[in-house]
């Protein structure tokens, strides 16, 4: 598996407000309800890693990063970024990131001195837990542009697997789950699903049958994923593909 399945991010508690990223934005932007506001607090949760990674290997100290990503998403909450928001300008992932940098080079000084004075909410965010979790990714030579895109695809390939985990819960097929998840993005080795199987009390070409299933299930949900975060259904596969490739550079 993934790093992906160690953080699972719970999916959205208000589906009307979950089509898309930009439905949330658009959504959030035009409406004052809490369920608009509740999913924009759940998607900027969603992503906040990816954002933290980019500030933190942009040079900033960890309590510093974490500071400017926590005042980023309070000024993202009171939707004093939406204003001017257009969906036809691209991937979500290109809009936040853009987003940020304009924040980081023109906004740091006001954001924060309004964050402590308290004026702002914050998402809470544990910059030692997560310095543990990035590791080496912090201090290797990817870019900041590139240690944002890893992030951002582990998030999203998150989200999918925690879809999946729930709806393996609500249909009473938690613990073949459980057992099954290593499987989903690596091959058995021999033996494997006579294990599993021995475990589940089923049959080896009984276990191979729901591996084959379970991975069916999680590619439509991560390609469900992508599409919440591209314009068109037509880059759902190029945007895959591009987010595919930065995990396995």
């Amino acid at each position: 598996m993934s790093e992906a399945e160690h953080q699972p991010a719970a999916p959205p508690t208000n589906q009307r407000f979950a089509t898309t990223h930009w439905t949330v934005v658009l959504t959030a932007k035009g409406m004052a309800s809490p369920d608009a506001a509740e999913a924009l607090e759940h998607l900027c949760r969603a992503y906040w890693p990816a954002l933290y990674a980019y500030v933190r290997r942009e040079g900033h100290a960890p309590a510093d990063a974490a500071d400017l990503t926590q005042a980023f998403f309070a000024r993202f909450l009171e939707k004093q970024f939406l204003q001017d928001v257009d969906r036809a300008k691209g991937k979500f992932r290109s809009f936040l990131l853009k987003t940020l940098n304009h924040f980081l080079a023109d906004e740091w000084r006001h954001a924060h001195a309004q964050k402590r004075a308290g004026s702002h909410p914050a998402l809470s965010i544990n910059a030692e837990e997560w310095e543990s979790r990035f590791g080496q990714e912090l201090v290797s030579e990817l870019t900041p542009e590139k240690l944002f895109e890893r992030r951002w695809a582990l998030a999203l390939f998150d989200q999918a697997l925690a879809r999946l985990r729930a709806e393996s819960g609500q249909a009473g097929k938690g613990v073949q789950f459980d057992l099954l998840k290593e499987f989903l993005s690596s091959g058995a080795d021999e033996g494997a699903y006579a294990r599993v199987a021995g475990q589940l009390g089923i049959s080896p070409g009984a276990v191979a049958v729901q591996v084959h299933r379970l991975r069916k299930r999680y590619g439509e949900l991560v390609r469900e994923e992508v599409s919440h975060t591209v314009s068109e259904p037509g880059e759902v596969e190029e945007e895959l593909r591009h987010l595919l490739g930065v995990l396995s550079g």
